[in-house]
């Protein structure tokens, strides 16, 4: 039986460093869990996900910050989807969600893809329902890209809501309206199982004090716990 608290991490693109996440999560190590950082995708071979009770997925489809070409190859998504369905669990963090040009079946997997976000902002995210992601987790506003959601699967359980105010003159993006929307409200984690796995997405993360907000980082831990608790 593989050790429930053995976590294989995936993280650092061109827009997330990998640090971000590093420095986010090495306080699990406190809660006995092993963290096991992949920041170049060239050291990624398939095989090893069979090593691991769950994955923290916090990286889009570029091998690295310096190296911008697609990693997530047809080999790739279609481990991801075995290892799901084999039972492993898939935590999907922020920039996990943004699909590449041919990640289609890994983002029907994850359940959603990213589509847009106003320029940063304080986000309030509030948890909606009682689960054990959400146990003990109080609403808690940030400093973060509001991420927006394209849904692929219609079988979430939506854990998470997030709000943001309207943006205005103090926008640094006026002139583009891709970054300037009123306020709104958006989904901002679910989970979701496919097969004997599970999957859960946080869209939060883009900067360091979000991974350092005891909030989040309880998130995390219930999350890992959660996804790891059939196994």
């Amino acid at each position: 039986m593989l050790n429930n608290k053995k976590v294989l991490v995936l993280c650092d693109d061109y827009w997330h460093p990998g640090q971000t996440v590093i420095d986010g999560i090495v306080p699990l190590k406190k809660e006995g869990f092993t963290l096991d950082i992949i920041v170049d995708a060239m050291d990624f071979k398939p095989e090893m996900l069979q090593n691991y009770p769950v994955v923290l997925l916090s990286k889009c489809d570029e091998i690295s910050a310096q190296n911008k070409k697609s990693w997530k190859t047809p080999e790739v998504q279609k481990a991801f989807i075995e290892y799901v369905e084999d039972g492993g669990g898939l935590l999907v963090i922020h920039t996990g969600t943004v699909a590449g040009a041919q990640t289609v079946e890994l983002d029907k997997l994850i359940g959603c893809r990213f589509t847009y976000h106003p320029a940063q902002t304080t986000v309030l995210v509030q948890p909606l329902k009682p689960h054990p992601i959400t146990q003990g987790v109080e609403s808690f506003w940030e400093m973060d890209e509001h991420y927006h959601l394209e849904l692929l699967q219609e079988d979430m359980d939506i854990l998470f809501a997030s709000y943001s105010p309207p943006l205005g003159e103090e926008s640094k993006y006026d002139e583009d309206e891709y970054h300037n929307y009123p306020a709104y409200l958006s989904l901002s984690g679910y989970v979701r199982s496919q097969g004997k796995g599970r999957v859960c997405v946080l869209t939060p993360g883009h900067n360091p004090a979000v991974w350092l907000q005891e909030n989040f980082r309880r998130t995390l831990k219930n999350a890992l716990h959660w996804l790891t608790a059939k196994n």
